[in-house]
């Protein structure tokens, strides 16, 4: 990330603000062609939300992620607020950040599971919750998505397209559905493998295999850099921005963005 694409903010659990900066997606990025700059979301008739059970129409170049005076406020006050967020689709978007900053909390905003106190978002031009669910998908979130430790790989796998498809769904070509989601992650795992014998970076690299099952415009992952040395951090951030590179936005947050440099196409300090 250059200086430009990357400004330092600060944000608290009771009154913070998070700061951003938008910068350039990296053209020709997704499987459709990235744009430079960030797309407006199109107007309220010619938005319409996908239907549930199918993918996206802007899954081949991942959504673009809007976010305008965004706050979040709980029990005890501000989580975060005033973040300005604004990139294309197919964007790599490192959040950075101490615990207690809003991480978390502005990752489920951006996906539609939790509601703004103040400001806009729109994910593929899309600002409705149902909408945003419908287009963005949660990888491994702390408390809300998890893997079980006791469920081998294929059974997650499993898990994840019957939510999508329903239980009786496709079963013509799952195995190969399986197949596509691992291999879009980058993983390589023998899927009787528990979840408890994952490493920490083939867990994360599950969680994203689980959310691109549905074909997402967005993917959302949250601390990334748990549990891993500046080396596999690096690797870690290189797999991803080659996911993002098949076409789909991710926004991850992690600790540290340093290893996330020249990797991520946008950086946003809470």
């Amino acid at each position: 990330m250059t200086p430009e694409q990357q400004t330092p903010g600060t944000a608290a659990a009771a009154g913070g603000t998070a700061a951003a900066v938008s910068g350039p997606g990296r053209a020709g990025s997704g499987t459709g062609g990235g744009r430079p700059g960030a797309a407006g979301p199109p107007s309220p008739s010619a938005a319409k939300p996908p239907a549930p059970g199918k993918a996206p129409s802007g899954a081949s170049r991942g959504a673009s992620v809007r976010a305008r005076g965004l706050g979040v406020r709980g029990a005890r006050g501000w989580v975060f607020r005033e973040v300005e967020l604004d990139v294309a689709g197919g964007a790599l978007v490192a959040v950075s950040g101490i615990a207690g900053t809003g991480r978390t909390a502005l990752l489920l905003t951006l996906g539609g599971r939790m509601r703004p106190a103040e400001g806009t978002v729109a994910v593929g031009g899309f600002t409705g919750l149902a909408e945003i669910q419908q287009v963005a998908a949660l990888g491994i979130v702390p408390g809300v998505a998890e893997l079980d430790p006791a469920l081998t790989v294929r059974e997650h796998l499993n898990e994840a397209l019957a939510l999508r498809e329903g239980v009786f769904g496709r079963f013509r070509g799952r195995e190969a559905r399986r197949r596509r989601a691992l291999e879009r992650a980058g993983l390589d795992l023998d899927p009787r493998t528990l979840a408890a014998e994952l490493a920490p970076a083939e867990e994360q690299l599950l969680g994203a295999a689980l959310g691109l099952v549905g074909e997402p415009g967005l993917l959302l992952l949250d601390d990334v850099d748990e549990g891993l040395d500046a080396g596999r951090q690096r690797a870690l951030w290189r797999r991803l921005a080659e996911i993002a590179a098949t076409g789909v936005t991710i926004v991850a947050t992690c600790h540290d963005p340093a290893p996330a440099e020249g990797l991520a196409t946008h950086g946003l300090s809470l």
